[in-house]
């Protein structure tokens, strides 16, 4: 690869790894993490960034996210996250992921804590891809049993709940991703409120496809509206 190449490769790492760490202060600022809990990890070529373990994320620095290929070998100064087996399994196995975020989240970790999925009592489910989000079988944290259990939950599906332990969410860049992540958490935060008071009523499985096609151009101009009209100018 030419040395212009290079260059440019390394600055578009640079840009990634400053915008991982952008995004983990972000979803503290949202209150879907806290402390070392929960990490990130961005596709990049072959490879992927990772955050590193332990390191709390507003003393994180952009040279202490880890790179990890395809086969779990890291280059950094730190080691990646306690979790690196999630990631690599994701983005091993879905090509079309550029992006993964796990949280402990208060909401959806309290419902994983309950070992439910989260139904359809809003419409907005069909973020995850699917009329529910599924709750993954517990495992112990940093196995290759527990990313196991995360691929069978995710089948179908861009995020699932971990049993006891919290979030995943799939996406193809961070702002997606970490939008989607917000948005799970206020599901899950809905449906802890709902249950207080009684059981929500669900909508069907059809209704919940008929929205995630609407969402594929959810807030775009293309976005498909055949009662809207658009003329050249309104009248007087």
């Amino acid at each position: 690869m030419p040395a212009t190449s290079h260059a440019a490769a390394d600055v578009r790492e640079l840009l990634l790894r400053e915008e991982i760490v952008r995004t983990c202060l972000r979803m503290v600022e949202l209150g879907i993490n806290q402390g070392t809990s929960g990490n990130v990890s961005v596709r990049s070529g072959d490879r992927f960034l990772i955050t590193p373990s332990g390191i709390p994320y507003d003393e994180m620095t952009a040279e202490q996210i880890a790179i990890m290929d395809a086969n779990g070998n890291y280059a950094g100064p730190c080691k990646p996250t306690t979790e690196w087996r999630i990631h690599l399994e994701i983005m091993r196995t879905r090509p079309a992921a550029g992006v993964v975020i796990h949280t402990h989240s208060m909401f959806s970790t309290t419902v994983a804590c309950l070992r439910r999925e989260i139904p359809a009592l809003h419409y907005y489910v069909a973020v995850g891809g699917g009329p529910t989000i599924r709750c993954a079988d517990y495992a112990t944290y940093g196995t290759q049993d527990l990313a196991d259990n995360v691929l069978a939950a995710l089948v179908g599906r861009n995020a699932c709940l971990l049993a006891n332990h919290g979030l995943v969410v799939v996406g193809s860049t961070l702002s997606e991703t970490l939008h989607r992540t917000f948005d799970i958490e206020t599901l899950a935060r809905q449906y802890v409120y709902a249950l207080q008071i009684g059981e929500p009523c669900i909508l069907p499985d059809d209704e919940v496809e008929r929205v995630r096609r609407k969402m594929l151009t959810y807030g775009t101009q293309e976005a498909d509206d055949p009662g809207l009209v658009r003329l050249k100018e309104l009248p007087e």
